[in-house]
């Protein structure tokens, strides 16, 4: 997979993708990263690629014509991608978004910067994604947000795929507590199950634990989740216990 990072500010990049899981993907051959400086293609002296928006307002807009001759040459050396603008007006990113942008072969994420960018350049973009709901300098660490989730989907990435399965956020429940030695820290046990060796309670204690966390403090994903009838049962009794 290629991944294409259209930046002011390149950088920022430098090592954040020389490190963990990313570096061991690139190390692999699974993931490779270009990163674009839009100021390369800016058409004066001065390498300008913001000016004051028409109509008058605070702060500038990125140009449009920096951006499209970086895209121009991501298409003349590299090969046409998928195009991804990082911007509030984006939609929310999800797991689901990483697991199907995972399957594109070549990704561009524009970063945007200032006020934004020049509403022509929406015309040569394929998606609009946002991180959250509130105000970062530019798109540059909602950029690192996605290369991440995004590269942790690729098969092989992971030392252990099953992982990827597992994982929290999966099927709208948040992970299950998790615990390592020593057992008791400043009276703070392990719980008993964990250390039973019994697969199906420690099965069974994981996955009520893990709608209990849910509940409690994601409520909002409970509208997504589908539950089995055990899970039901978790359900219930969970309600039960909180209300005592």
């Amino acid at each position: 997979m290629i991944i294409t990072i259209l930046t002011l500010f390149p950088d920022i990049f430098t090592s954040p993708l020389q490190e963990s899981i990313i570096k061991r993907a690139v190390d692999k051959g699974l993931v490779q990263f270009h990163i674009i400086n839009i100021r390369n293609f800016a058409e004066n002296s001065h390498k300008t690629c913001d000016d004051a928006p028409y109509g008058g307002g605070p702060g500038m807009v990125m140009k449009i014509e920096p951006i499209y001759n970086a895209m121009h040459h991501i298409e003349k050396t590299i090969g046409k991608p998928r195009y991804i603008l990082l911007t509030p007006k984006g939609r929310i990113f999800t797991e689901d978004m990483a697991i199907c942008l995972s399957k594109n072969p070549h990704l561009c994420l524009l970063c945007g910067r200032y006020e934004g960018v020049d509403e022509r350049v929406l015309s040569f973009i394929d998606e609009e994604i946002s991180i959250g709901d509130y105000i970062l300098s530019g798109g540059e660490v909602p950029a690192l947000v996605l290369i991440e989730a995004i590269t942790r989907c690729i098969p092989g990435v992971l030392g252990n795929d099953e992982s990827i399965i597992h994982e929290s956020l999966k099927e709208s429940l948040l992970e299950y507590p998790q615990y390592t030695r020593p057992e008791v820290f400043k009276a703070m046990e392990v719980h008993p199950v964990l250390l039973s060796g019994n697969h199906e309670e420690i099965r069974r204690w994981r996955r009520k634990e893990a709608i209990k966390k849910t509940i409690m403090k994601r409520p909002d994903l409970m509208e997504h989740f589908q539950p089995t009838e055990e899970d039901r049962r978790f359900i219930r009794e969970i309600m039960e216990e909180l209300s005592e």
